[in-house]
């Protein structure tokens, strides 16, 4: 809800933009009104993502003072989420849609700030098409917590923006993440999601290779979460008989927004998201 006030408010501003000059402006009552009106969105904007932690989130997602991602989920059903890294480029990702389209499978990607920035136009369709669209976010140490709360308000902006839609799933790029990155997203209202199951395809060793390391893992189970990465040589060529064999064993590939639990659980120290259970 606050997003879509920062949206009308936005809107709202561009509407005084049409003045000739700043000093026109100034000399009519709309220059007070803009002036309030960025006064508002300033406060909207920090409340998303200043706004005191939500129960639902982040008092549930701690073991032991430390802020866990989620890396699988636990669930009774048998689904598993493909997920794809995009960071830069975007060379087989109709290869990747097509035959997401033909197996009747959604998935979820997760694209860097840079990657939405030069492929506006394919995110729209990545999302039109009905996959999950989540912010790969790069976090540094040596930021301050300032600079790494722009840096994820930007990434968020660009996305909303470009999809019309809100944006709660994140990934840390890298697997780089500490507590407070976690509480920035957690606090914001969305979900850290990292995977269980890393397909290690940007390594180029074939499309048997990452057959191998999903079907053959001892983590693929229930809830499971698999990384690949847009961009590579051999992801495309795998990706049908990966689904096959997959719903050959049972399990059905879903979005992370049909897999995550989005209220009432707890995480362990492995990352497994679990329900809580009522008393």
């Amino acid at each position: 809800m606050i997003r879509d006030f920062v949206h009308l408010i936005q809107n709202k501003l561009r509407h005084y933009a049409v003045f000739p000059s700043l000093h026109s402006l100034s000399r009519s009552s709309a220059f007070q009104t803009a002036l309030f009106l960025l006064g508002v969105l300033a406060f909207a904007r920090a409340c998303i993502f200043l706004a005191p932690p939500s129960v639902t989130t982040l008092a549930s997602a701690s073991v032991n003072g430390t802020f866990m991602p989620i890396c699988r989920v636990e669930t009774d059903q048998k689904k598993v989420a493909l997920t794809f890294n995009c960071t830069y480029s975007a060379q087989d990702m109709q290869q990747l849609l097509e035959i997401l389209k033909e197996k009747n499978v959604h998935a979820t990607f997760f694209v860097s700030d840079a990657w939405a920035k030069s492929y506006p136009e394919l995110l729209c369709t990545i999302h039109n098409a009905g996959h999950d669209i989540g912010g790969l976010w790069t976090t540094q140490a040596s930021l301050s917590i300032r600079e790494q709360t722009l840096t994820l308000e930007n990434l968020t902006q660009r996305i909303d923006r470009l999809t019309d839609s809100e944006t709660t799933l994140f990934r840390f790029e890298d697997g780089n993440y500490d507590n407070s990155a976690i509480r920035l997203i957690q606090e914001s209202g969305g979900y850290p999601v990292q995977w269980n199951i890393n397909s290690m395809d940007w390594k180029d060793y074939g499309a048997q290779d990452i057959l191998h390391r999903i079907l053959n893992s001892r983590q693929l189970q229930n809830g499971s979460i698999l990384l690949f990465h847009a961009g590579t040589v051999y992801t495309a060529q795998a990706l049908p008989d990966l689904i096959d064999n997959l719903e050959d064993q049972g399990y059905q590939p879903v979005p992370i927004s049909e897999l995550i639990w989005k209220h009432s659980y707890y995480m362990d120290a492995d990352g497994v998201q679990i329900p809580k259970t009522e008393p």
